[in-house]
């Protein structure tokens, strides 16, 4: 087999569909299919606009929150917590059974512990200077 070797810094998502797809067929070969889905949660204003909010998914038993952003201007009002617990929540109907995510130093350990989250690694220098945590956490259906 012949081949050659290229580089960019152009995210094309076909490329990227190119290098997933046997990667996900050799690890449903191993684990099985990982049932994976979006989970994504918006901030919306009076005007329709998306203003933060959660991106992530849910696979293999797992929530992985990608991405959680409160404005600013709604931070300190429980909006984040509330965020979460849908997130958890419907995780939990989705049959996972653990939430993992990850934040830098300068951002919000301090809220995700307060959530019940634990840091199971620690990647210091990155950015230099500073640390990102890695934090999961236990999901349990709430009693009703």
């Amino acid at each position: 087999m012949t081949y050659t070797l290229t580089i960019t810094d152009v995210a094309d998502e076909n490329i990227r569909q190119a290098i997933l797809a046997p990667l996900r067929a050799y690890n449903d070969s191993q684990a099985g299919p990982s049932q994976g889905r979006p989970l994504v949660i918006q901030v919306i204003d009076p005007m329709g606009a998306t203003l933060g909010g959660l991106w992530g998914y849910t696979g293999y038993g797992w929530l992985f929150t990608q991405l959680l952003v409160v404005p600013e201007s709604l931070r300190g009002q429980g909006v984040g917590t509330q965020v979460m617990q849908l997130a958890e929540t419907e995780a939990i109907t989705r049959a996972c059974h653990s939430a993992w995510l990850d934040t830098f130093e300068f951002q919000a350990r301090g809220f995700y512990e307060r959530l019940g989250y634990s840091c199971f690694a620690e990647l210091p220098n990155y950015p230099v200077g500073f640390s990102r945590f890695f934090m999961k956490k236990g999901l349990t259906a709430q009693p009703t």
